[in-house]
């Protein structure tokens, strides 16, 4: 019996020493992903676009599924006209229904494939009950404390104005691109981008343009990103998530509540969100979040780096310290979220019907059918009926685009010649975004905007206060400036 503990102790040893040796040998090769390139002079941004931005945040250009504010539009694309006359007249302008833009510069060498930078115009409603917490009007476009604040500040009309102001500059400059050029912006974003985008995409495809790379709106320049990372890291985002929303409904002969069954309409509903809730969907580290793991890790600190250095060890541990936080649990499965819910007519009156609006955002390499069978699967309860309105948004997954490539190499290098300081990595982004509807209009299609924030102000966009620092939208202009002379010169 001891000669038999002993060999199982020393076979223990061994097996102890490798697997450290292993972790050892994995952290010492986990090589830096980080492309170094010299910092250029930065241009000098005239202060009229602090001003232009805070005049465009005043049109009130909210996105609505019915009905719009077309003066408010018609307005922002007059101003563009007015204000970037160097782009209207030597750029090629092109409305589509009536109040998105298409914008083209004819490169000079046809044998290249075009490039497509994109934003949108239209921004989310305030909500009215949140109107006094805002520290000034949504809509004033007020300049104060060194910040330009209101609606589209963040969420995206940044986007749409650094573009022009960068080809501004370029073209005062008698700038003229080896590649085409297109700038897309789209005035319905917000709501599912119908009359915008995809007919824009559609007109595209129509004309069998492929373009060698796209950039929508997406991923931030995020200040200390996640634990163990302090660095600055501007985060692309290469992948975008699937949506849809399925109701779940119960119908059963509704009565008295003085004689209520074992079964209410509203009870088996709540067992089933219940159930829901309880079962998330199988954590996952594969695709454009694996990629983010294998750009940061390398420059976390020595505990992160030894744990995403020997995933094949430290996965399952990983998964769960993920899961225990809504940013990064986003980033691993497809997420469940109960949205709306409504049943019951008087309190005393048993609910004859009731139903749920549940909301996923689907990760990469799962479809809306299989989150149909799970759900389904999951609550496992024939009472309950599950229907996916055809009517409103939703769809599958994007496909992973490559950092191998000119397109993400151009944006990487673009970002560090104006910020050598940040780290730049590919993520995922979790939110919709008009890119979505440019599928197979190019195999490299990302998802980034070139602002840099903290944390903290995450909650701005879509939220209360929303506000851009004047150096931030001043160095949106810098990078889009950078990325623009690099991808056509």
């Amino acid at each position: 019996m001891k000669k038999l503990l002993r060999s199982i102790f020393w076979l223990l040893l061994v097996a102890l020493i490798i697997v450290i040796a292993i972790l050892i040998l994995n952290t010492v090769n986990y090589a830096s992903k980080q492309a170094h390139y010299d910092q250029v002079d930065p241009i000098a941004i005239p202060e009229g676009a602090i001003s232009r931005l805070s005049q465009v945040v005043q049109f009130p250009t909210v996105g609505h599924e019915t009905s719009i504010d077309t003066a408010a539009f018609q307005n922002i694309n007059q101003f563009m006209v007015e204000n970037y006359p160097m782009v209207d007249s030597l750029m090629e302008p092109l409305q589509i229904n009536e109040f998105s833009s298409i914008y083209k510069l004819r490169g000079r060498n046809v044998d290249l494939k075009p490039i497509l930078l994109m934003g949108h115009l239209d921004v989310v409603p305030v909500d009215e009950m949140s109107m006094e917490k805002w520290t000034v009007p949504p809509f004033s476009g007020e300049i104060k404390d060194g910040y330009i604040w209101g609606r589209g500040t963040l969420d995206d009309k940044i986007a749409c104005f650094g573009l022009l102001e960068a080809m501004e500059l370029l073209l005062q400059k008698e700038f003229v691109p080896e590649r085409t050029i297109y700038f897309a912006f789209g005035h319905d974003e917000e709501v599912g981008g119908k009359q915008g985008a995809v007919t824009i995409a559609n007109k595209f495809r129509n004309e069998n343009i492929e373009f060698e790379y796209i950039m929508d709106e997406g991923m931030l320049i995020l200040e200390k990103p996640m634990t163990g990372l302090d660095q600055t890291t501007a985060l692309i985002g290469i992948a975008e998530k699937g949506y849809t929303t399925l109701t779940l409904t119960v119908n059963l002969d509704g009565g008295h509540s003085s004689m209520p069954p074992t079964n209410t309409a509203i009870g088996l509903l709540s067992k089933a969100i219940s159930k829901l809730e309880s079962n998330p969907f199988p954590a996952k580290i594969n695709g454009a979040t694996a990629e983010l793991f294998q750009h940061v890790g390398p420059e976390m600190t020595m505990l992160n780096k030894v744990v995403f250095s020997n995933l094949w060890l430290f996965k399952g541990i990983l998964k769960n310290k993920l899961s225990e936080t809504p940013s990064t649990n986003a980033l691993i499965r497809t997420t469940t979220a109960t949205t709306m819910i409504r049943g019951g007519v008087r309190e005393n009156v048993l609910a004859s019907q009731a139903s749920a609006k549940i909301n996923f955002r689907i990760l990469p390499g799962e479809t809306i059918e299989t989150v149909k069978a799970y759900v389904k699967k999951t609550i496992d309860d024939d009472r309950i009926l599950i229907s996916e309105n055809k009517e409103n948004f939703s769809n599958n997954p994007s496909a992973v685009s490559n950092t191998d490539c000119f397109g993400y190499k151009v944006i990487q290098r673009s970002v560090k010649q104006v910020k050598s300081d940040v780290l730049v990595a590919p993520a995922l982004m979790i939110a919709a975004t008009d890119a979505r509807h440019y599928q197979g209009l190019s195999d490299n299609i990302y998802r980034f905007l070139p602002t840099q924030i903290v944390k903290d102000d995450l909650s701005r966009i879509h939220g209360i206060d929303e506000r851009i620092s004047r150096e931030s939208y001043e160095q949106i202009i810098q990078i889009y400036y950078q990325l623009i002379l690099n991808s056509c010169k």
